[in-house]
């Protein structure tokens, strides 16, 4: 058997913990090998509930050379830095979106990391979920025909802590910007960005120049359209589906059941339904991790590179520059080797 991949995951907030969890049980290829956070407490309770070594300095991380590669799980604010340190040191890395707040930071880690020769891979889940895998391949062997309607809703539950957000990089950037991948990778690239987004599910996040309900209209290079719905406060449940409809097919991708029964009774049937993202992807989070070790092991590209992050952030911003003009955005899709680049005016404003 070949030696697992020694990850070392760094940031212990809520997705830091679905992936040490992961990387910790459920990963063919990889091993938990170290835990730290800025806060020593919970890092050292990771390290206890995972048994494995922990630390409040990255720098212990990035010197171990025990450690192939760096789960980057930190603030947003400190991707940018700790992916470049890391690729630097020679760890492949992986890290949660976005790359960065800004454009300009995000493509100077994109450049630093290719720089290097390390594997990069960014954190859009969905790309490794079973029922979008089957979808797309479906879709990309040309059983659908040409596409011509791509749909699909992302709602939350409840809002985050307004403190979150108002360091989340906005409505868009945070959330948002998981649709615009997997419309990109579904359908194609992307020609124009309409927006609209109140703030209505609670005034304290318009307070903060945010929102929380959004409609984003997309018009591909194709000529198909795209409409994304999001929501942070759905109440009933968390949300994500998908539909894509093409000349000779449809495919669905709806929201499963939490638990998979119904209970009947003459007063109708009653179903458990998803309460957050952590509930409605497990497979997803694992297969991730689990597809970042074997490009490490393999020497093979990850599925979502650096410009596959910037490209979306890209679409993000055009998103939010859409929303707060009132008028559509025209973007330019630029090959390059590897993949693409988005521009548009007033694309640094």
């Amino acid at each position: 058997m070949r030696p697992k991949v020694r990850v070392a995951l760094i940031g212990l907030g809520r997705m830091g913990r679905i992936h040490a969890s992961n990387l910790a049980g459920r990963c063919r290829s990889a091993e938990l090998a170290v835990v730290a956070d800025a806060d020593a407490g919970m890092a050292a309770a990771a390290a206890e509930e995972f048994d494995v070594p922990w630390t409040a300095d990255a720098d212990e991380i990035l010197g171990d050379p025990a450690v192939d590669a760096v789960a980057v799980a930190t603030p947003t604010a400190t991707h940018a830095d700790l992916v470049v340190r890391a690729a630097r040191a020679g760890k492949h890395v992986f890290c949660e979106k976005p790359i960065a707040l800004d454009r300009a930071a995000t493509v100077r880690a994109v450049e630093e990391v290719a720089a290097t020769g390390v594997r990069f891979q960014v954190g859009f889940h969905r790309r490794y979920d079973p029922d979008w895998v089957a979808a797309t391949r479906r879709i990309h062997a040309g059983e659908m025909g040409e596409p011509y309607l791509f749909r699909t809703s992302l709602r939350d539950m409840k809002p985050p802590p307004v403190e979150f957000l108002a360091g989340s990089g906005g409505f868009f950037v945070d959330m948002t910007i998981h649709d615009l991948d997997t419309a990109r990778w579904m359908v194609g690239e992307v020609v124009e960005v309409a927006a609209y987004g109140t703030a209505i599910a609670d005034p304290a996040i318009g307070e903060i120049g945010d929102i929380d309900t959004a409609l984003v209209v997309l018009r591909f290079e194709s000529g198909a359209l795209g409409v994304i719905d999001n929501s942070r406060a759905a109440g009933y449940g968390y949300e994500c589906s998908t539909e894509v409809m093409g000349r000779s097919a449809t495919v669905r991708i709806d929201r499963p059941q939490h638990r998979h029964y119904q209970w009947l009774t003459p007063d109708g049937a009653t179903y458990g339904i998803n309460r957050d993202f952590e509930e409605r992807y497990p497979l997803a989070y694992a297969e991730e991790m689990e597809a970042f070790a074997r490009c490490v092991r393999d020497g093979t590209a990850p599925a979502v590179t650096g410009l596959d992050a910037l490209a979306a952030f890209d679409l993000a911003t055009a998103a939010d520059l859409a929303w707060r003009t009132g008028r559509a955005v025209p973007v330019t899709p630029e090959r390059r080797d590897g993949g693409v680049v988005y521009s548009f005016a007033d694309q640094d404003r």
